[in-house]
């Protein structure tokens, strides 16, 4: 059995680092430190569900690292529907912050896909993306979730 959870996805091969029972990190192309496990088997189950489309939200406990302000701003990200989209300047002022933290804060994401940092874009275009594959990585999670129609 390959410790990647995913062999293969529109973005490339995943693993996951995981700590005390919550993945920690998303990580592209090579195998994390999780590589068994109940919640190993979880992640690749769920993963391989989102990316057949069969699957909306995500159900592993994830514990991402970051500041105080990350922390919240992580829970914002999951609160952004399937299929969703927001602004960074909509996630400013919703946490009263300017739309470069929002920005630097998406770019800080450990655990990206199931933190959804690709559901934000900006004002006038993608935006970034700290994924493997940058740009064409979001513009592929983007279309995988029926948003491309926002990208036109």
């Amino acid at each position: 059995m390959s410790a990647l959870i995913c062999a293969t996805s529109p973005v490339g091969p995943l693993g996951a680092d995981a700590e005390n029972g919550a993945i920690t990190g998303l990580v592209w192309g090579r195998a994390g430190t999780l590589t068994q496990g109940a919640l190993f088997d979880l992640t690749r189950a769920e993963l391989a569900a989102y990316f057949a489309g069969d699957l909306t939200a995500f159900s592993m406990p994830l514990a991402p690292r970051g500041t105080p302000f990350q922390k919240i701003f992580y829970a914002a990200l999951c609160a952004i529907p399937y299929g969703e989209t927001r602004s960074y300047g909509d996630l400013a002022k919703q946490l009263n912050v300017s739309a470069q933290a929002i920005g630097q804060a998406c770019g800080a994401n450990p655990i990206p896909i199931l933190i959804p940092c690709h559901r934000v874009l900006g004002a006038q275009g993608l935006g970034g993306y700290s994924g493997a594959g940058g740009v064409d990585a979001k513009v592929a999670l983007l279309r995988l979730e029926g948003a491309a129609g926002l990208l036109i």
